[in-house]
C-alpha cells in the first residue's frame, strides 16, 4: 500500500490535508494576477439553460473551485477511490457538493443522480480523464448527459506561470506558487442535438477534447510553461474511453 493510500485511510488525515489544501488554494487565488477568458460566456449559458456540464482535466482541477459563484448550485462527480474522498472534502469547504461515482465506476447510479440534479437546475462538474487517465482524454459520458438534458458542455482550464509540474504524477498536475500570473480560460459551449447519432457523439467527444487541450496548451505557452502531452496513465495502465 502506498503512503498516499495509508494517509487517506485516516479520516483525521483527510480532514487535515483538505484543510491545508483549501487555504493554499485560496492563497493562490487571491495572490495571483488573473486573466479571465470566457467566464462571462460560461455564466451567460448557465443563465440561459439553467444548468450546464463543465469539464476540466484532472491535472488542472484544483484551482477551479474558488472561481465558482456560490449562489449557483454545483455538484462534482467524484471517484469513490480514496483520492476522491480527499477531493470531496476539499470541495465541501468551497460549498460544492459531490455525486459518488465516476465515468467508469458505479456508472448507472451516478447517471441517475446526474440527470436528477440537472433537472433540478444543478450544474455538474466532471473530470473526464480521472481518476486513472489517460490524461487530457475526454470520455463520452459528459456528452451523453448533455444530450439527454439538452444543455451545453463547456470546458474550463487554467495555467499559472512558474508552477511546479509533478512529473511523477500521471496527470502532471501543476502546483502553483503564490504571487504569480495566471490565466483561467473557458471554451465555447457545445450543445448536442437530441437526434445526434452515436457516430456524431464521438465526433463531439473528440472535438471537445481537442478544443480543451488546444486551449490549455495555448495558455501554457503564453505563460512560458512547458508543453505537457496528453495520454499518460498511472503505472502504464490503460482506461477505455467510454
Amino acid at each position: 500500500m502506498s503512503i498516499f493510500n495509508k494517509i487517506t485511510k485516516s479520516k483525521f488525515a483527510v480532514n487535515v490535508i483538505s484543510h491545508v489544501a483549501y487555504w493554499y488554494i485560496r492563497l493562490i487565488k487571491a495572490s495571483t494576477k488573473w486573466d479571465l477568458r470566457g467566464v462571462e460566456t460560461f455564466y451567460n449559458n448557465l443563465e440561459k439553460y439553467g444548468s450546464v456540464i463543465f469539464v476540466a482535466w484532472h491535472g488542472r482541477a484544483p484551482m477551479i473551485p474558488p472561481f465558482w459563484d456560490k449562489r449557483k448550485k454545483l455538484k462534482a462527480l467524484v471517484s469513490p477511490h480514496r483520492d476522491g474522498q480527499l477531493i470531496a472534502a476539499i470541495l465541501k469547504k468551497f460549498g460544492i457538493g459531490n455525486i459518488d461515482g465516476s465515468t467508469n465506476e458505479n456508472a448507472k447510479r451516478a447517471a441517475v443522480s446526474i440527470m436528477k440534479e440537472l433537472k433540478n437546475g444543478t450544474t455538474i462538474a466532471i473530470i473526464p480523464d480521472g481518476p486513472r487517465g489517460p490524461s487530457m482524454t475526454m470520455s463520452l459520458s459528459p456528452v451523453y448527459y448533455a444530450q439527454k438534458a439538452a444543455i451545453p458542455v463547456i470546458g474550463v482550464t487554467y495555467s499559472i506561470k512558474n508552477s511546479v509540474i509533478i512529473e511523477q504524477s500521471w496527470d502532471k498536475m501543476l502546483i502553483p506558487k503564490p504571487f504569480s500570473k495566471g490565466i483561467c480560460a473557458v471554451t465555447e459551449p457545445f450543445l448536442i442535438d437530441k437526434n445526434t447519432s452515436k457516430e456524431e457523439l464521438e465526433e463531439y467527444r473528440l472535438k471537445i477534447e481537442n478544443t480543451l487541450n488546444n486551449l490549455t496548451w495555448q495558455i501554457d505557452k503564453e505563460l512560458d510553461m512547458p508543453y505537457i502531452p496528453k495520454g499518460t496513465t498511472p503505472k502504464n495502465k490503460r482506461k477505455k474511453v467510454n
